[in-house]
Parts: structure tokens; C-alpha cells; sequence
């Protein structure tokens, strides 16, 4: 079996032991391998632009990666226009993984995105910091950049 069917069966575990309602959950390792053995594969970052500009974003393909915010800064007001940013860019068949700071937002892009037809939505558990530690701060328990995985900031 394929590296991008063992994790997509991976993912679609995980959705059944957690009673998800999208295709799954990966984590950023699993979700970096994903993007790298599959090509049809997209990561959506779901982040305000505040919070790339303040903290970074995923390093990868620009026709592959790309930002859509779930919720607008500095006002918190949902983003109406979410879903039609995201299929404006991705068909429902393609694996489509949605990354946040710690996985709230991402779980929530991708049961709106399941439930608008994108047949693969993906949540990358622990997003782009991770859990707070015993101090409450971020990037150093999990997350995207715990785990060393590619990231820039502009």
C-alpha cells in the first residue's frame, strides 16, 4: 500500500475512534508526508494574517499551500466568504489539510468543509504551535514547528 493510502486510512481511524465528521486528523509529521507523497494534496492555513505576519507560516508550494483566514483580525468576525476561497483553489475529491495554531479552528474548517462536499478535509492536530506548556506558552510541547517541519516568516 502507498504511503499516501496508509495515511489517508490512518486519518479516516482516527476520524472513527474521535467520531469526526470529516475524512480525519493527521499530525504534522503525518501531514507533512501526505503533502510530499501525494501531489493533489493541499494544506490550507486557516490562521488571521496577523498571526502569520507575527509567528510564520508553512514552507511549501505556493500552488499548494495557501492561506484562507476562518476568522477575520482584528474584529474575530467570521470569514462568510471561507468556502468559496477554499473551492475557488481545491475540487472536492482532492485531499485538502487545514492547519491552525493548535487544531480548534482547523477541526472546525474542515467539518464546514466536509459538509460542503470536500470529500477528503483533513484537521493537522496540534497546528502551527502546539499546546501551551506549564508557562502557557506555545511552540514547545508540539506542533509544526516543535517538530522541526519547513516554516518561514516574512
Amino acid at each position: 500500500m502507498s504511503t499516501t493510502l496508509n495515511l489517508l486510512e490512518l486519518a479516516k481511524q482516527r476520524a472513527a475512534e474521535k467520531g469526526l465528521s470529516y475524512l480525519g486528523a493527521l499530525s504534522p509529521n503525518e501531514a507533512w508526508a501526505l503533502l510530499n507523497s501525494d501531489e493533489n494534496a493541499v494544506l490550507v492555513d486557516v490562521r488571521t494574517d496577523a498571526e502569520l505576519d507575527w509567528v510564520g507560516q508553512v514552507s511549501f508550494s505556493e500552488d499548494r499551500s495557501f492561506h484562507v483566514e476562518w476568522n477575520n483580525y482584528p474584529d474575530g468576525i467570521r470569514n462568510s466568504d471561507f468556502i468559496a476561497q477554499i473551492a475557488a483553489r481545491v475540487e472536492t475529491h482532492q485531499p485538502v489539510l487545514f492547519i491552525c495554531r493548535s487544531g480548534a479552528r482547523s477541526h472546525h474548517a474542515a467539518t464546514l468543509a466536509a459538509k460542503h462536499g470536500f470529500e477528503s478535509a483533513i484537521n493537522v492536530l496540534e497546528g502551527f504551535e502546539g499546546d501551551k506548556n506549564d508557562n502557557h506558552q506555545r511552540s514547545s510541547v508540539n506542533g509544526w514547528r516543535f517538530h522541526g517541519l519547513p516554516w518561514e516568516q516574512h
